[in-house]
């Protein structure tokens, strides 16, 4: 009896187990850095280095209350330095003087002239009063003949020109501009008369006559 034999089957390519690996213990992954205990005498990290650094900055400290500072008592205001007197407006007080040289004759002439012109450049009607020396205006001679009551009613109401004679220069209320014509009459009237109307004049005083008469009259040269 004839034995069997055993045939090798066909074996594919033996795979060799390969070696067996030691599994890896996984890396621990680094965390925030813990801050930097500050060294004494040196400011610690900076709130900006701190989140750089992964960590959370620590808000700052509130600041200490300060104790309530004791309020001072008002300060006694120094006494106040007398005030300076006011000086006089030499403007408001002496009013300014022109003179126009004119012969007795022409002195009436003179003072409508520089009345005309004094309206033409928007000077008030009733900011004028016209003295005269001598022979009255033709509009004085012409309203007194109404009676003085009447004539002196114009001269307060003030809203034209007024002409006077210059002995009743005291009766006359003041007026910005005074007119005086040295049309004649006593050498006394003009003495008398002319530095009163200096006074009733407010800002210009306008004298129609001869200069040297004039001025020994007030004085100074004008």
């Amino acid at each position: 009896m004839e034995e069997p034999q055993i045939h090798e089957s066909a074996q594919g390519p033996r795979v060799t187990p390969a070696p067996s690996r030691t599994a890896q213990t996984p890396r621990p992954v680094p965390g925030p850095r813990p801050a930097a205990v500050p060294r004494p005498g040196r400011p610690g990290p900076s709130p900006a280095a701190a989140g750089r650094a992964g960590g959370t900055a620590p808000r700052p400290a509130p600041p200490a209350q300060r104790a309530p500072q004791a309020t001072p008592g008002p300060v006694p205001a120094a006494p106040a330095a007398p005030a300076a007197p006011a000086a006089p407006s030499v403007s408001a007080a002496v009013p300014q003087i022109q003179l126009i040289p004119a012969s007795a004759e022409g002195a009436l002439d003179a003072a409508e002239e520089a009345v005309d012109l004094l309206l033409d450049t928007g000077r008030a009607p009733g900011d004028i009063l016209v003295l005269t020396t001598g022979d009255p205006h033709p509009w004085a001679a012409h309203e007194l003949s109404f009676g003085e009551a009447a004539y002196w009613a114009l001269h307060d109401a003030g809203d034209d020109v007024f002409y006077a004679d210059a002995a009743q220069v005291q009766r006359a209320t003041g007026r910005p501009v005074v007119v005086f014509a040295v049309n004649g009459g006593a050498a006394d009237t003009v003495v008398g008369s002319l530095p009163v109307a200096l006074t009733r004049a407010g800002a210009l005083l306008i004298v129609c006559g001869d200069p040297q008469q004039i001025n020994s009259v007030l004085g100074a040269g004008v």
